[in-house]
């Protein structure tokens, strides 16, 4: 297992967004440059405050990635997610995939306020969340890539969309690599990117129905998720999604479905007979392999439909528009 997480902390991945899934918006393409003269300090701050963050707790790495691809899938990177619900605005954090799942808001607020501090009104949520991700995969262990920059933050979300974008974790594979494919992103990004959950804790409530009602489970494996998680009540019990190394960012989590230990539903479909099988054999076997495919499907996500140029503005405050 050392071995493998050496492996992945050396692999690093430049991609054009020009390529990326999901396009780039009117308003100019990303660049890795865009505050090379405005804000040169910013990769530091965001960096350090990312570093302060785990090494506080190092469940939050797997929060903020959470965070950023809850932000991606719901009409692009552009933080919406940050926003605040209004007496006159309703947003996306009580969306149901998001309500009382979704955490590490005060973490990326803390990182503003360091990089408003050294470059006022300058660099925007969304791309401080671009860069949070990226460093919280490598503080625990995972790749590096290049994060291009130039997104600017919505003026408004969507409860709505985030309620209808986010697969679920009664996801089937079909639902997946459609949700996924909507976005610009194959399936073997969709693959690669599931591997997220290497990392991270569950609510009983997500689970549930997988460790009693799913015939492709390992019985041991079944029966202590049990445990913890009864059969009415509890949903707020956490579980770690990889039972082998789950503060480790490695390729644990495709060995996990090849023995049918996948935590949720829509993790097992990877594996179950279906299109993503020997995607998985390999990434379980090659902690390289799966480290290189999901930095580049994670620099993929990060183009979605990003604002840019006029568009959107480069918030204050992450909670509410300017």
């Amino acid at each position: 297992m050392a071995a493998a997480v050496t492996c992945l902390l050396t692999v690093a991945v430049v991609l054009s967004p020009l390529l990326a899934g999901g396009g780039v918006a009117a308003g100019g393409p990303l660049s890795t440059s865009f505050y090379s003269k405005r804000c040169p300090s910013v990769q530091g701050i965001v960096r350090a405050g990312m570093a302060s963050a785990v090494a506080a707790e190092r469940r939050m790495g797997a929060s903020i990635l959470r965070m950023f691809f809850h932000d991606c899938f719901v009409n692009g990177c552009d933080a919406s997610i940050l926003l605040d619900d209004t007496p006159t605005f309703t947003g996306e954090k009580n969306a149901g995939p998001n309500a009382n799942s979704v955490r590490g808001y005060e973490v990326i607020d803390a990182i503003k306020a360091q990089v408003e501090a050294a470059c006022n009104a300058t660099v925007s949520c969304a791309d401080i969340l671009a860069l949070a991700a990226r460093d919280a995969v490598n503080l625990l262990g995972g790749p590096t890539w290049t994060v291009y920059l130039g997104r600017r933050d919505a003026l408004t979300a969507s409860q709505s969309d985030a309620n209808a974008n986010l697969p679920g974790p009664g996801s089937s594979l079909a639902t997946l690599v459609a949700m996924f494919g909507s976005k610009g992103l194959s399936p073997r990004d969709m693959t690669a990117l599931s591997g997220a959950h290497t990392v991270g804790q569950a609510r009983c409530a997500t689970f549930r129905d997988r460790i009693r009602n799913d015939a492709n489970i390992n019985a041991t494996f079944a029966s202590l998720r049990q445990q913890t998680c009864p059969q009415a009540g509890g949903d707020a019990a956490l579980a770690p999604i990889d039972a082998q190394t789950p503060e480790a960012f490695d390729n644990a989590y495709y060995q996990n479905l090849m023995s049918r230990q996948g935590l949720f539903h829509s993790d097992q479909e990877l594996f179950n007979g279906g299109s993503q099988d020997a995607l998985v054999k390999k990434y379980s076997g090659n902690a390289g392999m799966f480290a290189a495919d999901f930095a580049k499907a994670m620099a993929r996500m990060g183009a979605i439909s990003p604002l840019t140029g006029t568009q959107g503005e480069v918030r204050l405050n992450c909670r509410k528009v300017n």
